[in-house]
């Protein structure tokens, strides 16, 4: 008969095995450190929180960009409409499934007021993936409850909006990323230093090739579908009849057609032209200020709206071969250039590697990864706000001319038309009192 305490030294032995082992399987990602690769795995204590407002198609995207960094999770969704919440819900529960390194998913509060979110305070930031009209409120809001942001392009839907979204970052101190994602993609980059350092000569003209301006709201008014809560969707706007091509259904999967109406868009020039006038903007280095002449197109000597900046540089929104997509031209050579396209003439400049002591613009290869890693360094990631707010400047300012049908004056220090009382008028909008905010 063994004695009692080799009984239980056994039984310790045993229960301490058995720890041990548990222990060692504890999946990795939950105990921080390195990967085989050199980059870290982050424990959960050093995951940052999400909370997104707006889940439709673009929120869709957003959501499996920013899981598949690994260094985020998603604790809160809002959307006024039920079926894209529990489509969007229905589809972070498959993407957690299908990528156990993620460790196991969090309890997900879905709201349809997205203040409710704004008041968790395990909320990081907040990705806004709305229609443009409801950008600047959302975005000063979410600055007051000291969240940062990410905000889809085109920034704001008027340039009154955009300096307000600026001036809240500012004053609350946040870390704020412009979707304007092309500007983490390499050939946008290599552009942009390829004419910062001289390469084509001096700039002469560049074409920008997007689509048409928006229209006043026109549509048809239909039933308001079950479980979409139109008033919150039209939240700091003035009341209009509901129609499908503002909020299709899930069984629809398209962008949704509000982009091409003034009152919730701006069109093609804003839709496309925040990610094409913002490279411009970038490869001039003007992203703190912008051009200051736009010319409605007359059919004589501007056939297209022209942008002058003060160096001499103009641009045209015109229609050349390629769609979405800039036509640089210099004294020396051209370069072409739309989503993972390059031509350049000469045809060496698209391989040309820029010199370590030649000029070099942000480099940011992940752009969700590049506001995450400003947030924790507490620094301005690669779109920052201004640069967002001046590129949807560049944009608005334009649409403008295009509603007067004719030429204006643009001062971008004060950011207002030089004497046209009318033009000014434009730059802002009201916003009701229950969702809007002061601009």
């Amino acid at each position: 008969m063994k004695k009692e305490n080799e009984i239980n030294r056994r039984d310790f032995v045993g229960k301490a095995a058995a720890s041990l082992a548990g222990f060692m399987i504890v999946p990795r990602f939950v105990l921080g450190g390195q990967k085989p690769d050199g980059s870290r795995y982050l424990a959960p204590s050093d995951m940052i929180t999400l909370g997104f407002i707006g889940t439709g198609k673009q929120g869709k995207g957003l959501a499996d960009g920013f899981l598949n960094t690994g260094e985020t999770k998603i604790v809160a969704l809002s959307e006024v409409y039920k079926a894209k919440s529990q489509m969007a819900l229905d589809r972070i529960k498959a993407t957690y499934a299908k990528n156990t390194q993620l460790g196991g998913m969090p309890e997900i509060q879905v709201c349809n007021d997205y203040r409710e979110l704004l008041a968790r305070k395990d909320v990081d930031a907040v990705v806004i993936a709305t229609p443009d009209h409801w950008h600047a409120a959302m975005s000063v809001k979410a600055a007051e409850a000291g969240k940062d942001i990410y905000c889809e392009k085109p920034l704001s839907l008027t340039v009154k909006e955009g300096r307000a979204m600026v001036n809240a970052a500012r004053k609350h101190n946040r870390v704020f990323q412009t979707g304007s994602m092309q500007r983490s993609w390499p050939e946008f980059r290599h552009a942009a230093e390829l004419i910062r350092n001289g390469y084509i000569g001096e700039v002469k003209s560049i074409k920008v090739s997007v689509g048409p301006p928006p229209v006043a709201y026109n549509l048809n008014a239909e039933p308001i579908p079950d479980g979409l809560d139109w008033s919150k969707w039209l939240g700091p706007n003035e009341p209009v009849a509901f129609n499908s091509e503002l909020a299709p259904p899930i069984t629809r999967d398209v962008f949704p057609n509000w982009r091409n109406y003034r009152e919730f868009g701006g069109g093609m020039v804003t839709d496309w032209g925040a990610h094409m006038f913002d490279i411009v903007q970038w490869s001039l280095d003007m992203d703190n200020s912008g051009p200051v002449e736009v010319f409605a197109p007359d059919g004589k000597e501007h056939k297209f709206l022209t942008y002058r900046y003060e160096n001499g540089i103009t641009m045209t929104h015109e229609k050349w071969d390629w769609s979405n997509a800039i036509l640089f031209t210099g004294t020396e050579g051209e370069i072409r250039v739309q989503r993972k396209k390059i031509e350049t003439t000469p045809a060496s400049l698209k391989d040309k590697i820029i010199g370590e002591k030649e000029k070099h613009v942000y480099k940011s290869e992940n752009h969700h990864k590049d506001f995450l890693q400003a947030m924790r360094t507490r620094s301005k990631p690669i779109c920052d706000v201004e640069v967002g707010h001046r590129t949807a400047t560049v944009c608005n300012i334009g649409n403008i001319a295009y509603r007067l049908n004719r030429s204006l004056q643009w001062n971008p220090k004060k950011e207002e038309f030089k004497n046209d009382k009318e033009a000014n008028a434009l730059l802002g909008r009201p916003l009701n009192k229950e969702w809007g905010v002061k601009i």
